[in-house]
């Protein structure tokens, strides 16, 4: 027999399944136990909720309406993918449903075709309210359908269950068509494939923007005298190398030197014939837009 998890246990199956939870008020206590027994537990139930917008659809399976108080399920699972908790005890989201696939889930093996109301699916069953509005069109958003797949893996891995433990109303009490939109077997599938993995995988997290390159500390211009013939310094052979660096050093023989020559002069008119800021003043003599441009 199959204890049902303490409201501890059931919260650290999810998140250890990588499941994103919210914990409503109170709801490790919301419960309807004094109407009939919780457990042993044996299943998963997936359902829709035929609602619109996450928090009217989470009041309503909080509170129910009349003539079915709450909890409606032990989480709501909304369209962005979070898992709502709402109950970790009975309630009321199963109803009457099938011996005979109660013993097929049992046994993990494939079930009939439900066609009775003979057993109370509250009492064995943990069940999952998903938003949507069960019509066929209303989309299955894809982090919606990965939040399901997580959260019936990891009812399925605390006890050692196997994907044949997670039903759909559908296949519970006749005349039920949730959840539509999706098959159960293609959800049984995607369960197995998770509950193969030794341990579970974290959601995928969106790769983070490359870091933006450190902006290029350009050194002071040392002003146009320092570039004259038989002039020698450092800012020399720093302008010689930032050419080269950015592709216009095909004039050099040996690479750059502190004493300016030709082929500085030749390699500086190269780049400015490749700016169109200083195509009309390419005479190979750094001035300050130059130099700035060089080194941005």
């Amino acid at each position: 027999m199959a204890a049902p998890l303490s409201a501890t246990r059931l919260l650290a199956a999810l998140r250890a399944e990588g499941c994103t939870v919210v914990e409503h008020p109170g709801w490790s206590s919301h419960n309807r136990n004094h109407k009939g027994p919780f457990g042993p537990v044996h299943g998963v139930m997936i359902h829709h909720t035929v609602t619109k917008g996450t928090a009217t659809t989470v009041r309503i399976c909080h509170d129910g309406y009349a003539g079915l108080p709450g909890p409606l399920c032990h989480g709501v699972i909304a369209k962005d993918g979070t898992i709502h908790l709402l109950s970790s005890g009975r309630a009321n989201h199963a109803g009457l449903g099938d011996d005979d696939v109660l013993d097929a889930v049992i046994a993990e093996r494939p079930a009939p075709a439900d066609d009775e109301t003979t057993t109370d699916g509250n009492r064995y069953f943990y069940g999952f309210e998903c938003e949507n509005l069960g019509d066929g069109w209303d989309p299955w958003p894809a982090v919606q359908l990965e939040a399901i797949e997580r959260a019936a893996a990891a009812i399925c891995r605390a006890y050692g269950w196997g994907e044949r433990s997670v039903i759909g109303h559908l296949e519970w009490q006749p005349g039920k068509s949730d959840p539509r939109g999706f098959s159960m077997g293609s959800m049984r599938a995607r369960i197995a494939e998770r509950l193969d993995r030794v341990a579970p995988e974290p959601p995928k997290k969106p790769t983070p923007p490359a870091p933006k390159p450190a902006p290029v500390k350009r050194p002071p211009f040392p002003g146009r005298a320092a570039f004259a013939l038989g002039q020698s310094s450092p800012a020399i052979e720093q302008l010689g190398r930032q050419l080269v660096k950015r592709g216009f050093g095909r004039h050099y023989r040996v690479g750059p030197s502190r004493q300016w020559g030709e082929a500085d002069r030749k390699n500086v008119a190269d780049f400015q014939r490749s700016r169109a800021e200083l195509r009309g003043d390419a005479d190979g003599y750094p001035g300050p837009l130059t130099w700035h441009l060089l080194w941005s």
